[in-house]
C-alpha cells in the first residue's frame, strides 16, 4: 500500500492517491485532473473509486471529470444528493483496495454528508484516517457551511462533537490523520501548517478534542467564526450539481491585442497576476493585484465578489494557463482572456502607468515621530492578536469590501500584512474604492519585527521596543 499526499499550496488543499496491487483510489481531487491521469498512466494503475469527503465549499472538485475519464465510481457518504451518477455509501460500508479495506465513517458536523475514510490493512490494523474537513491538524471543520440545511451552526457543531467522540476518538492512537486542508484554508480557524499527524498527538494537542463536554465544544468551535469567502456557496453548489470541464473553459480564453484588452477596462474585472514588486513599480491603472505566486486562488475567491463578471488579466508570458486553471479551481469560469505579451505590451505602447509607493520600517518610524499617521494591519485576526505594532488599526483583507467605508479618501494610509502580498492586494482595491493615498510597507510585519523600532502588542499586553 502506498499513500501519496498531493498538496496544493495555492488552496492549502490535500488530495490523496492510494495504490495497492495495481488499483488506485483518489480522495478529494482538484478540478484540473490531468496530473492525476498522468500519475495513473505512469504507474499503470486502474482507478476504481473517487472518494469525496463532502461537498467542498472552498474549491471545485475534479470528481466528475475524473470519473468520466477513468470509469471510476464517485463515492459520497450518507445524506449526499447529487445531480450526477454517484454511489451514496452507508455508514460502515467497506470499499476494497487490493488487500486493504477502506471503511466509510459518516461524520456529520462540518456538513451533513461529511464522512471520513478509514484505511485498514490486510491484518485488520487501522492505518490511516482521511478526515476531510471533519478533523484537521490542530482544529476541526467549521460547522456553518452546509448546503441548504435546516440545521443551525450550533446544531451542526453538536453533530460534529458526536461524530468525533463516537467515530474518531475510539480509533487507535497510531492512526495517521490525513486532513483535506492545512494552514491558510478558511475551512477552520486554527489549522496547523503540518499536513498530517498521529491521532494520538491530536487527542493530546488539538483544542477541539479536549473540551470537557458537548456544550463547551459547541461554544469553542463556534466562537469567533468569521464569515466565509463569497465564493464558498457557489463552489459547494458546483460540486453538488456539476460544472464545465476545465479544458472547455481554457478553450474559450484568448490572447487579446492591446485595443481589445482596453475595450474591457470599463466593464470587466481586470487582474494583474505578476509579482507584487513588479505591480508596485508600474501597472495598468485601476487593476486588482492578485499575484499568482501567493495564495492566488484563495484570495481571488475572497476579494472578487461578483462571480459572474467577466475577467481579463495581465500575466507574465507563459503563465496564462496557470492563471486560468487556478481561477477555475474556485469556480471562476467567466474568463475572457489576457493581454498578449503581458505588461510590456501596455508599457511599450506608451499607455498610462500607475505605481504604488513602498516605505521601509525606518521611514515609517520617522513619520510616526513627526505626526499621527494611519497604519493599517491587513492580516487575519489570529495573526494580529499574536503580535502587532501598537499604533496599527486592524482591517483584514478578507473584509475589505465591507470595511473600505472606514477609510477617508483624503487621508494617507500605510498598509502592511505579513510579508507584502496581501497589503498590495488591499492597496489595489482601496484605490478602486476612491482611497488614492495608500502606501505599502515593504517587507510587511516581518520587516517591522526585525527593525525593533516599534512597540509590539499581543492580545493581552504591549511591550516597548
Amino acid at each position: 500500500m502506498k499513500i501519496e499526499q498531493l498538496y496544493t499550496n495555492c488552496l492549502a488543499e490535500a488530495a490523496y492517491l492510494l495504490e495497492c496491487d495495481g488499483q488506485a483510489v483518489i480522495i478529494d481531487p482538484l478540478r484540473d485532473i490531468q496530473s492525476y491521469l498522468d500519475l495513473l498512466e505512469e504507474r499503470d494503475l486502474k482507478l476504481t473509486h473517487i472518494l469525496e469527503t463532502h461537498f467542498h465549499a472552498d474549491f471545485v472538485s475534479g470528481h466528475i471529470d475524473l470519473a468520466k475519464a477513468t470509469g471510476a465510481k464517485i463515492v459520497f457518504g450518507p445524506n449526499a444528493v447529487t445531480n450526477y451518477d454517484a454511489h451514496i455509501a452507508v455508514d460502515g460500508e467497506i470499499i476494497q483496495l487490493g488487500d486493504h479495506q477502506i471503511k466509510v465513517l459518516h461524520t456529520p458536523g462540518h456538513t451533513v454528508e461529511s464522512s471520513c475514510f478509514l484505511l485498514v490493512d490486510a491484518n485488520g490494523n487501522e492505518k490511516a484516517l482521511f478526515s476531510g474537513d471533519t478533523l484537521f491538524i490542530g482544529d476541526v471543520g467549521r460547522p456553518d457551511l452546509a448546503v441548504k440545511s435546516d440545521l443551525t451552526t450550533e446544531d451542526l457543531a453538536g453533530h460534529l462533537y458526536d461524530s468525533i467522540q463516537n467515530k474518531i476518538m475510539p480509533l487507535s492512537n497510531d492512526v495517521i490523520v490525513y486532513p483535506a486542508h492545512g494552514a491558510g484554508s478558511s475551512c477552520g480557524k486554527n489549522l496547523s501548517s503540518e499536513t498530517f499527524d498521529t491521532l494520538g498527538n491530536q487527542k493530546k494537542n488539538n483544542y477541539a478534542l479536549n473540551q470537557p463536554n458537548k456544550k463547551a465544544f459547541v461554544k469553542e468551535v463556534t466562537d469567533g467564526i468569521l464569515p466565509p469567502p463569497s465564493y464558498f456557496p457557489k463552489a459547494a453548489v458546483l460540486n453538488k450539481t456539476g460544472y464545465t470541464p476545465v479544458d472547455e473553459v481554457l478553450g474559450k480564453v484568448n490572447a487579446l491585442d492591446l485595443d481589445t484588452f482596453k475595450s474591457y477596462l470599463s466593464k470587466a474585472e481586470i487582474l494583474d497576476t505578476r509579482h507584487q514588486k513588479d505591480f508596485c513599480i508600474a501597472h495598468v491603472p485601476n487593476t486588482t493585484f492578485i499575484g499568482i505566486d501567493g495564495g492566488f486562488a484563495i484570495w481571488a475567491g475572497t476579494v472578487l465578489t461578483d462571480l459572474h463578471k467577466e475577467i481579463v488579466f495581465v500575466a507574465d508570458p507563459g503563465r496564462e494557463k496557470e492563471v486560468v486553471t487556478r481561477l477555475t479551481r474556485v469556480g471562476f469560469d467567466n474568463i475572457v482572456g489576457y493581454l498578449e505579451g503581458g505588461f510590456e505590451t501596455w508599457k511599450n505602447a506608451g499607455e498610462a502607468l500607475a505605481t504604488l509607493d513602498s516605505i521601509t520600517p525606518e521611514a515609517l518610524k520617522s513619520l510616526t515621530q513627526a505626526e499621527n499617521i494611519n497604519i493599517i494591519d491587513a492580516r487575519k485576526l489570529g495573526e494580529f492578536e499574536a503580535g502587532h505594532i501598537d499604533s496599527a488599526d486592524h482591517q483584514p483583507l478578507d473584509y475589505i469590501h465591507e470595511n473600505h467605508v472606514n477609510y477617508n479618501s483624503d487621508d494617507t494610509y500605510y498598509i502592511h500584512c505579513r510579508s507584502g502580498y496581501r497589503s498590495v492586494v488591499a492597496a489595489s482595491i482601496l484605490r478602486q474604492k476612491g482611497v488614492k493615498n495608500v502606501v505599502d510597507l515593504a517587507g510587511g510585519f516581518v520587516a517591522l519585527e526585525k527593525s525593533n523600532l516599534f512597540n509590539m502588542c499581543t492580545e493581552t499586553a504591549c511591550t516597548a521596543s
